[in-house]
């Protein structure tokens, strides 16, 4: 299943993953400085959410997608089921 997203919705994936990019650099700098540990954990939970926001778009545009193309058959159905089903638990 190739990936195929509007213009709109490709900017924002790509801004979140930006974003979490930033954060992630972010913690780095902060470890090395030896900063609050508090401080860390906060820039780190922000950089997850970023990530599994993005994850999350595009896992619902494949989604959508999918059931655009419905498949022809059920062992079809089922397989796009399946690999759904395990992209979506990779984000949990």
């Amino acid at each position: 299943m190739q990936l195929d997203m509007a213009a709109d919705e490709l900017k924002s994936v790509l801004n979140r993953l930006r974003r979490a990019q930033g954060q992630i650099a972010g913690v780095i700098r902060m470890i090395e400085e030896g900063r609050d540990c508090e401080d860390v954990v906060t820039q780190l939970a922000a950089a997850s959410r970023a990530l599994d926001r993005a994850g999350f778009s595009i896992i619902a545009t494949g989604l959508e997608q999918c059931l655009a193309e419905e498949a022809q058959s059920p062992t079809d159905k089922d397989r796009m089921r399946a690999r759904l089903e395990k992209l979506f638990l990779s984000l949990a």
